[in-house]
C-alpha cells in the first residue's frame, strides 16, 4: 500500500484465510505498541512481524500504524480495529475455558501516588482470591487512551467528569497538611497555622488534571486558615506520594490525602499538626472503563473487589 494511500477500506477489501495468522500478529503489537516486543511475544523476528503487518495492511487497504523513529503508534483505523478484535479476543478465550471465566490477564492503569499507597497494598488480597487472573499495573500522569483497548481498568483522581467513558466512584478524599514531629516542633506548628509563614509547603504540582501547582494548599487555605499568606519557600513534585516522602524527611509540610498517608500517619512518621482531616476534597478516586456493552467476568471482579476494599 502506497504511502498516501486512502486511510479507509474499500468495499472490496475482504477478510481471507491468510489474514487472520496477520491478525494475531497485529493484535499483539498493538497490545505492546512495539514490533520488537511483539516479535519477543510470537517467536518471530521484528522484521517477520513488520512484514505481517504490512501484508495485513495491504490486504485491508488501511493504515493500521504510523512508523515512527523509535516506535510505533496506532492509528484511528488502527485503534479501531484493535479494540473489535480485542473484544473479539475476549470472548474467544472465555469460550475456550469454558464460559466467561474468571481467567487472563488484565491491564490496569493508576496514577502513580494512589498505586503505590494504596493499591499495590492490597493486590495480594486480589491474587489470594483470583489465583487464575493476572494483573499487569502502569502507572503515570498521562491520559489514557481507552479506544485502544490496551487498557481495561483505571483508577483516576478527579472531578467524576470523563466523557464518553464508565465509571464508579471508589472513594472520596479528605484533606489535612501533614508533616514529621520534628518539623512542627522546629517550625512551632502545633495548633498555630500562622507559623506556616516560616515554613517550606510541599506541592503536588499535579494533583487532579487542569489543576494549578499550588492548588490543594490555596484550597486548604481558604477554607481553614484564610488569614494565612500562601508562603513562597517551596518544594514541588509530581506526586501526592514524594511530597508525603518529603514530608517525612523534614523537608517541609505537606497536603496530606487521608486515604495515602494513613500508614505514615499510625507509624507516627507524619502528624496533623492542625487538626483532624476536615476538609473534603472536591476530587475522588474514580474506576474508569470503557463503556462497551459488558466487561469481561475477569474485570467486572477486580472493580467489584475494589469497590469492596474502599472505605
Amino acid at each position: 500500500m502506497a504511502a498516501g494511500a486512502p486511510s479507509r477500506a474499500t468495499p472490496g477489501a475482504m477478510l481471507t484465510a491468510s489474514q487472520f495468522a496477520n491478525l494475531h500478529t497485529f493484535l499483539v503489537a498493538a497490545r505492546h505498541a512495539s514490533f520488537a516486543l511483539a516479535a519477543q511475544e510470537l517467536a518471530l523476528t521484528p522484521s517477520a512481524v513488520s512484514h505481517r503487518i504490512a501484508r495485513l495492511e495491504a490486504g485491508l487497504d488501511l493504515r493500521l500504524f504510523e512508523r515512527l523513529t523509535r516506535q510505533v503508534k496506532l492509528t484511528a483505523d488502527g485503534e479501531r480495529i484493535f479494540a473489535a478484535l480485542q473484544i473479539g479476543w475476549d470472548g474467544l478465550q472465555a469460550a475456550l475455558a469454558g464460559g466467561d471465566a474468571l481467567t487472563g490477564g488484565i491491564t490496569v492503569h493508576a496514577r502513580p501516588s494512589v498505586a503505590q499507597c494504596w493499591l499495590v497494598p492490597r493486590l495480594a488480597g486480589f491474587a489470594a482470591q483470583y489465583p487464575d487472573v493476572s494483573i499487569d499495573l502502569r502507572v503515570g500522569n498521562e491520559s489514557v487512551d481507552f479506544r485502544a483497548g490496551q487498557v481495561d481498568l483505571a483508577l483516576h483522581y478527579g472531578d467524576g467528569h470523563f466523557p464518553g467513558l464508565a465509571s464508579r466512584k471508589l472513594m472520596d478524599e479528605w484533606l489535612a497538611p501533614v508533616c514529621s514531629p520534628a518539623y512542627a516542633r522546629e517550625h512551632g506548628l502545633l495548633d498555630a497555622p500562622h507559623n506556616l509563614s516560616g515554613a517550606t509547603l510541599l506541592h503536588d504540582t499535579l494533583a487532579w488534571p487542569a489543576c494549578a501547582p499550588d492548588a490543594e494548599w490555596r484550597l486548604w487555605l481558604d477554607g481553614r486558615a484564610p488569614e494565612v499568606n500562601l508562603p513562597a519557600r517551596s518544594l514541588r513534585f509530581d506526586r501526592a506520594d514524594l511530597c508525603a516522602q518529603a514530608a517525612i524527611h523534614h523537608a517541609g509540610v505537606a497536603m496530606g490525602r487521608r486515604q495515602l498517608v494513613q500508614p505514615w500517619l499510625a507509624s507516627g512518621q507524619l502528624i496533623l499538626p492542625f487538626g483532624a482531616f476536615d476538609l473534603p476534597s472536591p476530587q475522588a478516586y474514580y474506576l474508569v472503563h470503557s463503556a462497551r456493552a459488558a466487561l469481561p467476568a475477569r474485570v467486572q471482579a477486580l472493580l467489584d473487589w475494589l469497590l469492596g476494599q474502599a472505605i
